[in-house]
């Protein structure tokens, strides 16, 4: 008996939709939180939860300490959200700001007088901007992607591969340069 295997591969491929499709609609299980209730809880957890650790404190009357628990409960997650808004916050940077930083300085610093030295740092800081435009999102991705062909581009005309004046890729590069630390806050 031979298998007919077209269908043999249909039937693997509906078998892998169906599991694809099952792992689509099952619900995420939710790792169990690692801050006790009494710290993180949900205003609907904290509610039923808060009636237990109120009456504890104040058990010869049962009703005020339910009447008092409502206060109770906004006024710690008030506590702990005042902090957090009264302290600034860190700017973040754009993915690829800082290894595109790191590329362009090791190529003033690597550059040189001469050519060949200026060469291979422009190839160096192409491959490092090619790293950083990994990380790089964007606008910001697309500007580090644009200073990694200009650099390649100037390796390509200081070691002769390609003819046209090194300065005119140099001008493109400062006016990009320019625009990235704009972009991400200055390098």
């Amino acid at each position: 008996m031979r298998l007919n295997w077209p269908a043999v591969s249909a039937l693997a491929a509906v078998a892998a939709a169906v599991v694809a499709l099952m792992a689509f609609l099952a619900p995420p299980a939710t790792p169990p939180q690692p801050q006790p209730d009494a710290v993180a809880p949900t205003p609907a957890t904290q509610s039923s939860s808060s009636d237990p650790e109120t009456t504890r404190p104040a058990p010869p009357t049962p009703s005020p300490s339910r009447e008092s628990s409502p206060p109770q409960s906004p006024m710690p997650s008030s506590t702990r959200a005042a902090p957090a808004s009264s302290e600034p916050l860190s700017a973040v940077r754009p993915g690829g700001c800082d290894a595109a930083a790191a590329a362009l300085t090791a190529y003033r610093q690597n550059a040189g007088t001469v050519r060949s030295s200026q060469a291979a740092a422009a190839q160096q800081t192409y491959r490092d901007l090619m790293g950083a435009g990994l990380d790089a999102q964007g606008v910001v991705g697309a500007k580090i992607s644009r200073l990694a062909a200009e650099f390649q581009e100037l390796n390509f005309r200081l070691t002769g591969m390609t003819g046209g004046d090194p300065n005119q890729v140099i001008a493109d590069i400062n006016t990009d340069v320019t625009e990235l630390n704009r972009l991400c806050g200055s390098l």
